[in-house]
């Protein structure tokens, strides 16, 4: 689910929220509860808007600039109108102004003209045109246009998610030891940017004899769910090598549950248009974690 910035935005608007905490059945067995996951998590990243829908990146100048299909364009897109309009980039905001031929659509307005909010908003703009649309985001202050289409090649000819068997024994209950007050934990993205998140405590637990630690984040306050950016022996070779992700339920009674066979790619693993977090040197295990998702094997990657 997970990018560098506004992550669980993003995640909403590209239908991938990994609801990881999810309510279980009583009756059901572990390995129910995780094919179940495992169902809801193809689902939301197959849907209309998901990260398999991802087209295009496309990062602004300051000023103004065309944009549409057409190779002429100072902005490319790999989808829709020729000529869409121009765009300007000043003073940190996105103005867009149609062409009257366009056949696009911004927001659920009928304005040609309009600034654009990006996702750091609750609203973000988006911007429609036949089966396509882009939305602006926001990384640090630059600012890029993110395009989808839900006829994207990498949806419609998604090959499935590889898993390492379920496993009761990587459903591990480590202990929790709480940092008061929060510490803090400098992530690296995709885009060579750092990321800064606050670590409300360290999650510690044993296998086969030796100890291992994570330090698991709060993405927004008020969470009610901890985010672990992890790597581990297995990242570049059976696993996604930049990381994989893993949430879990907030601590209790100084325990806290790393359900592992929940752990999986982020979105940088299916499409080169996502700008995803990489894990940070204290989150690399030298352990192989056996459990959860594999490396993709599709086109991208």
């Amino acid at each position: 689910m997970i990018e560098a910035g506004v992550v669980l935005l993003a995640s909403v608007l590209a239908g991938g929220v990994e609801v990881t905490a999810m309510a279980v059945e009583s009756g059901t067995s572990h390995a129910e509860q995780v094919q179940a996951w495992r169902k809801q998590r193809v689902e939301r990243l197959t849907a209309p808007e998901g990260w398999l829908s991802l087209v295009g990146l496309h990062w602004l100048k300051d000023g103004e600039q065309s944009i549409g299909s057409s190779k002429g364009s100072d902005v490319v897109l790999a989808v829709g109108p020729a000529k869409l309009g121009r765009i300007a980039l000043a003073d940190g905001k996105v103005e867009l102004t149609l062409d009257p031929n366009a056949k696009a659509k911004i927001g659920e307005s009928a304005e040609t003209k309009a600034v654009l909010s990006d996702d750091g908003s609750a609203n973000p703009t988006k911007v429609s045109f036949g089966t396509a649309n882009f939305y602006v985001i926001d990384r640090g202050g630059k600012k890029g246009l993110r395009v989808k289409d839900t006829e994207a090649e990498t949806r419609k000819k998604f090959v499935g998610i590889d898993y390492f068997d379920i496993a009761s024994d990587w459903r591990v209950e480590a202990k929790w030891e709480a940092y008061n007050p929060p510490r803090e934990i400098e992530v690296p993205t995709v885009l060579g940017t750092v990321e800064k998140y606050p670590v409300p405590g360290k999650a510690t637990f044993e296998r086969d004899g030796k100890k291992y630690e994570l330090l698991p984040v709060l993405e927004a306050p008020g969470d009610k769910e901890l985010f672990i950016i992890f790597a581990d022996r297995t990242s570049g070779k059976e696993t996604y090598g930049a990381a994989r992700f893993l949430y879990a339920a907030m601590p209790a009674d100084g325990k806290i549950v790393l359900d592992f066979n929940k752990a999986y790619n982020p979105p940088c693993a299916f499409t080169p248009y996502a700008t995803c977090p990489l894990a940070p040197p204290e989150n690399r295990l030298d352990l192989r974690v056996t459990a959860g998702e594999k490396k993709y094997r599709g086109a991208h990657h």
